[in-house]
C-alpha cells in the first residue's frame, strides 16, 4: 500500500503542475463548478417556494440529498480522472507501458493522478453538506454510521462503473461515449429518486444502481430504509466491484496494442 500510496502521489504532483500551467484556466474552471453547484441550489430554493414538501423532503432534506450526491461524484472525479485519458492511451498503444511496468495496471488506469482543482470543491461541500446535517431532522448515532457506510458503497459502486468503462475501451477503442453515459445516469441521482414513478425508479435503483448510490446513504441517515434493503446494497455494491474485476481480467485477454 505504501508503494502504491507513493506511485499516487507522485503522479498527482505531476498531474498538478499540468493543471496549474494556466493559472486563469483553473480559476476559471473553480467559478464554472461553483456556479453549477449554487443554480442548482436555487432551483431546488424556487421549487421549494411552491411547495411545503417535494417527494416528502423538506427543503433542506432535499439540499442535503443534492450536496450527498455532490461529495460522492467529485469525490469519484477527482480520485478517478486518469479514466477520462484512457482513449489515448488505448488508441496510441501506451497502455503497453502500463502492462510492463511493475505496477498493477489496473491501479495505473483508474489512479494515475488526482485532479487537484477538485478539491477546494470538495472540501467546500463536506463542509455544506455537514452544515445542512443540521436543519435536515433528527438524525441517530446508528443513522450516521450507516450513512457514512453507504457512502464507501456507492464509491465501490462508482469504481466498478469506471473499470466497466476502462474494460469497454480495452475492447472496443471507445470510452468517451461510455463514461459520459454513466455521467447522463448518475446525474439523475441529483434528486430523490422518489421522485420518479415505477418502473423507472426500479431502475435506476437495483438495475442501473444509481439511486443506492445516490439516495440511500441519505435516507439511511433519515432512518427511511429497513435493515433487509441496507444489507441489499451492500451485497449489489460487492457483487458489481467483483464483475468489474472479472470484466476487467476478461477485457486484458483481448489486448492485442496499437501496433497490432
Amino acid at each position: 500500500m505504501r508503494k502504491y500510496f507513493k506511485v499516487w502521489w507522485l503522479l498527482t504532483i505531476k498531474g498538478t503542475q499540468i493543471a496549474l500551467s494556466s493559472r486563469m484556466g483553473a480559476i476559471l474552471f473553480l467559478i464554472g463548478k461553483l456556479l453549477r453547484l449554487s443554480f442548482f441550489v436555487s432551483l431546488i430554493v424556487l421549487i421549494a417556494a411552491r411547495t411545503n414538501v417535494i417527494a416528502g423532503y423538506t427543503l433542506w432534506q432535499m439540499i442535503f440529498f443534492y450536496l450527498t450526491f455532490n461529495v460522492i461524484d467529485t469525490l469519484a472525479q477527482l480520485l478517478l480522472r486518469e479514466v477520462y485519458e484512457f482513449h489515448y492511451n488505448i488508441t496510441s498503444g501506451y497502455f503497453d507501458n502500463y502492462i510492463v511496468k511493475p505496477i498493477n495496471p489496473l491501479f495505473r488506469a483508474l489512479f494515475g493522478g488526482s485532479d487537484i482543482l477538485d478539491v477546494p470543491v470538495l472540501l467546500l461541500l463536506v463542509f455544506a453538506t455537514i452544515f445542512a446535517a443540521f436543519y435536515i431532522g433528527y438524525i441517530s448515532v446508528a443513522g450516521i454510521i450507516i450513512y457514512f457506510l453507504l457512502l464507501v458503497n456507492s464509491m465501490l459502486i462508482a469504481l466498478a462503473f469506471h473499470i466497466g468503462v476502462l474494460c469497454l475501451g480495452i475492447l472496443t477503442t471507445e470510452i468517451d461515449n461510455a463514461i459520459m453515459f454513466y455521467r447522463d445516469l448518475t446525474q439523475m441521482g441529483r434528486m430523490p429518486i422518489d421522485i420518479y414513478k415505477e418502473p423507472l425508479r426500479g431502475l435506476i435503483t437495483f438495475i442501473v444502481p444509481v439511486g443506492i448510490m445516490m439516495t440511500f446513504p441519505v435516507k439511511a441517515l433519515l432512518g427511511l430504509l429497513s435493515w433487509w434493503i441496507i444489507a441489499l446494497s451492500f451485497c449489489i455494491g460487492i457483487v458489481l466491484f467483483l464483475l468489474s474485476l472479472w470484466f476487467w481480467n476478461y477485457a486484458l485477454r483481448f489486448y492485442t496494442s496499437a501496433s497490432s
